[in-house]
């Protein structure tokens, strides 16, 4: 009957631990399944979204092997206990057996620790007898590793022997490196652990071990069982899944039993060395993988090892961290509310590796984080998005294609560097010289031997004097209707309004914007403020004429000669300038659709 009300009482203890782990539990065991019958992901709803999982509750000490610092049958040795019988004599009542190692019928090693011990299958381990326990009190000690972490819901001991008068149970978070208590067992708390028998347990104290003095008697002699419950008591263990001190304080690799002190038979015994010795029947722990929300079962890696079967795109053998080129978003345990799915980086295909930085996370709003390493295909910046020094953004390009960024190929001789405009490729050139690559001399310039100077001024005498006889013969006025032909033939039309007006050297330099594109060029010129070169003396031949804060239809071509050195369009007499006319935005929607129709091969 002792055994049985041990049995209901231990029972009892499950239910008030399980309990605990109500929240989670219940979003376990949750019966869900596809249509077709085949059961569903526990880390992921029908919907694909991820949600909180995790393993199923065990043994963890099932099978596992436990170092313990005695057993009997070396050499052999007699053990003895007492029965049960009625109206003998306690020497009447003595039973006793023979341990002997090397006798497979005979041993009690420590595998019969964690084996399978039933009625059917009666199985314990025994220490070796204590023949004085005046100078040796009875310190054995149990170390069972559970290979990974788990986060512990009972530690229960079921005695072959009489329960020991002291023990101790201790943890371990780092496989046996140090060791913590976990609980204290003891006939007198205050005298053996100094430890205070009632202790009021609050949310400031509920991650300490106790002492208990109600497991110690030496009654029942065989049979009682000794089971700790890791959250009874605690204040919040009913809201287990909100409080990271009860998760660190169930959290264990390693658990140590040390059974400090036997206790003495009260009767008197011809010779009692023979009881002097503990024997337990089963060590079990109960718990789950620690997955950290992100997995519903553990298996064996290449090595051999329990690790999680880890979801969320996390990983680590407790699912602790994210998986590689998943740090945009920063680790979290999953909880029933948020998953905290760790992210990818986006880093435009261009890099295989990134980091996680948390101020560039806060700064962006708890957004994103990652940042890409090692930029491949001339990129650069936290999402290599950007194209380093030497080359620039082809935006006929995709930013994930290898071939996003070209390089400036600025002239050696005629650039006066090597790092172009990141947007038009705009190469930086030296004095008189022109192209986007800085490869030819511009208009009133020659070429020279001179690398520092290579394209030299022409002399003009009478250039911007002015006179009528020094401007072109025939400037395109901006009277002229604009036609189809003088659309095909030119290489962009675009509506500017002009903002300013400035002298650059030889240049008149205008500051427009461009309000809309009718044509683009290869150039792709695009909306908002431009520089617009004219040469001086045309400025003053009114070839164009160009008023500020006056909208015009430009008409032009790509191969203007440039305007040494400075950034933006050039235009020159054969340029179409045209006042603008809201009746002109119908025309060159006409003139488009004629152009996609091939209609402008006839003036080609």
């Amino acid at each position: 009957m002792s055994r049985l009300a041990d049995l209901c009482h231990f029972l009892s203890l499950l239910t008030v631990v399980s309990s605990a782990f109500n929240n989670e539990i219940s979003s376990y065991v949750d019966a869900h399944t596809y249509g077709n019958g085949k059961p569903e992901d526990p880390c992921y709803g029908s919907d694909g979204k991820g949600r909180h999982c995790i393993p199923d509750f065990v043994n963890a000490a099932f099978n596992h092997k436990v170092t313990v610092s005695s057993t009997c049958g070396n050499p052999p040795n007699r053990y003895c206990w007492l029965t049960k019988s009625e109206g003998a004599t306690i020497e009447d009542k003595k039973k006793c057996l023979i341990c002997d190692s090397k006798n497979p019928k005979r041993s009690h090693g420590a595998s019969y620790l964690t084996d399978i011990s039933n009625s059917n299958n009666l199985t314990y381990w025994i220490s070796e007898p204590f023949s004085n326990l005046e100078q040796d009190p009875g310190n054995v000690t149990l170390i069972l590793p559970l290979g990974k972490k788990y986060e512990i819901t009972y530690v229960s001991i079921q005695f072959y022997s009489p329960r020991p008068e002291s023990m101790v149970i201790y943890k371990s978070k780092d496989f046996g490196v140090t060791w913590m208590p976990f609980q204290y067992y003891s006939s007198n708390c205050k005298a053996t652990f100094n430890k205070p028998v009632k202790t009021e347990v609050t949310k400031f104290n509920e991650h300490e071990a106790f002492c208990s003095q109600d497991k110690s008697s030496i009654e029942p002699l065989s049979g009682a069982r000794i089971a700790f419950a890791s959250l009874q008591d605690r204040p919040s263990a009913y809201d287990f899944e909100n409080s990271p001190v009860l998760k660190e304080w169930v959290t264990a690799t390693d658990i140590k039993v040390v059974l400090y002190r036997m206790n003495t038979f009260p009767y008197e015994l011809k010779e009692p060395y023979d009881f002097n010795y503990y024997a337990i029947a089963d060590f079990s722990v109960g718990g789950r993988c620690k997955c950290n929300g992100h997995a519903s079962s553990c298996i064996k890696n290449n090595e051999g090892k329990m690790v999680c079967d880890c979801k969320h795109n996390t990983a680590g053998p407790d699912c602790e961290r994210c998986k590689e080129f998943h740090f945009d978003k920063p680790w979290r345990h999953a909880t029933g509310k948020d998953t905290h799915q760790c992210a990818p980086c986006n880093c435009n295909l261009h890099a295989r590796k990134c980091r996680f930085n948390m101020e560039i996370y806060k700064l962006s709003g708890s957004v994103s984080g990652g940042v890409c390493i090692n930029c491949k295909h001339n990129t650069f910046g936290r999402n290599c998005d950007y194209c380093k020094e030497g080359f620039y953004r082809d935006n006929t390009k995709d930013i994930t294609s290898s071939h996003c960024c070209r390089d400036c190929n600025c002239h050696p001789v005629g650039a006066s560097g090597k790092v172009c405009n990141q947007t038009s490729g705009q190469c930086p050139c030296k004095e008189g010289v022109s192209g986007l690559n800085c490869n030819r001399c511009g208009p009133g310039f020659q070429q020279s031997r001179s690398h520092i100077a290579p394209c030299i001024q022409i002399p003009v005498s009478t250039a911007d004097s002015g006179k009528n006889n020094n401007c072109p013969k025939r400037c395109h006025s901006e009277d002229e209707k604009i036609t189809l032909k003088k659309y095909c033939i030119n290489d962009y039309a675009i509506s500017v309004e002009v903002l300013e007006k400035t002298k650059v050297n030889e240049w008149t330099k205008y500051t427009i914007s461009v309000l809309k594109a009718s044509k683009i060029s290869r150039n792709r010129i695009k909306k908002g403020d431009q520089s617009l070169f004219v040469k001086h003396y045309l400025t003053k031949c009114k070839c164009p004429q160009l008023k500020l804060g006056k909208r015009y239809l430009i008409f032009g071509k790509d191969d203007v000669p440039g305007s040494g050195g400075n950034y933006g369009m050039t235009i020159d007499e054969k340029s179409l300038v045209f006042k603008y006319k809201s009746k002109y935005d119908g025309r060159l929607k006409q003139f488009s659709r004629k152009e996609r129709k091939n209609k402008c091969k006839k003036y080609s």
